[in-house]
């Protein structure tokens, strides 16, 4: 059953994943089953192959990796919905909900079963998320078949639970923060003179080449930054521009603010 997969909460992450699986070839959409409380928005999913359903117990029934996709808000009656159908020989649950605990989620379902907390990002549908994992020691096989899972869809860090929060901020709000520098820069190209299209072309590879070139290099940004800033150059009066204009306090204040939100959005009361 371990190739069974459900998707509960067939949202914008959580069909994110469900592409992302399917395009890694290591899953076919047969095997994955969807969830929604409102059948019309699986009707796509279900013209593409995929198993949909708006009952969540169904589809804990039929699959052993249960990837749980829903709002905070929604957690803990999903939690009670499906804890029947759990069985811990035979289910792994996989939690992308922001803020919720290991410990607080296995207090809502009761039973042994290995809860590891997952948090990717939208770019995981074309495999290429930054996915952030962790688990308690307990839990490791199930957190090792995580990373061997979304390996598939990008890349994977395995952190301490205590830094999951700020992980949010910084991976799944941060390709936010990247897609919002990107428009920017192609609405300055579109000042100087490029079309719309063509501006956002260009700053789009300009930044993945950005990217590219730090993952490959495992360099500092500064030392590459310091490669195109000659003395009375161009790019360092842009640069010190921005700067004077609070592009990179901006920036980090926007990462802090989001993981202070973050830490607030999931109550184990509700």
């Amino acid at each position: 059953m371990k190739n069974k997969i459900a998707v509960l909460g067939c949202g914008n992450i959580g069909g994110a994943i469900a592409r992302g699986l399917v395009k890694s070839k290591k899953y076919s959409s047969k095997n994955i089953s969807l969830t929604r409380r409102q059948e019309p928005a699986l009707k796509k999913w279900d013209e593409l192959g995929y198993n949909v359903t708006t009952d969540n117990k169904a589809a804990v029934k039929e699959s052993g990796i249960i990837i749980i996709a829903v709002t905070p808000q929604q957690l803990n009656g999903l939690l009670e919905e499906i804890a029947p159908a759990l069985n811990p020989k035979k289910h792994i649950i996989y939690s992308i909900v922001s803020g919720a605990s290991v410990k607080q989620i296995k207090s809502h379902i009761s039973k042994n079963v290995p809860v590891v907390r997952v948090m990717p990002n939208t770019a995981i549908a074309i495999q290429e998320s930054m996915t952030c994992i962790s688990a308690d020691d307990e839990d490791r096989k199930a957190m090792d078949l995580a990373v061997q899972i979304f390996d598939n869809l990008g890349k994977t860090i395995v952190i301490q639970e205590e830094l999951m929060v700020p992980a949010t901020a910084l991976c799944a709000c941060g390709i936010a923060f990247f897609l919002r520098s990107v428009r920017a820069a192609s609405q300055g190209g579109i000042e100087i003179g490029f079309h719309s299209s063509d501006a956002l072309f260009m700053a789009s590879q300009t930044a993945k080449g950005a990217a590219a070139m730090l993952l490959a290099e495992g360099d500092h940004p500064e030392n590459e930054v310091d490669k195109v800033t000659t003395p009375q150059g161009c790019t360092i009066s842009g640069l010190n521009q921005m700067e004077h204009s609070g592009f990179s306090s901006s920036m980090i204040r926007g990462i802090v603010t989001s993981a202070e939100k973050a830490r607030t959005l999931y109550s184990n009361d509700e």
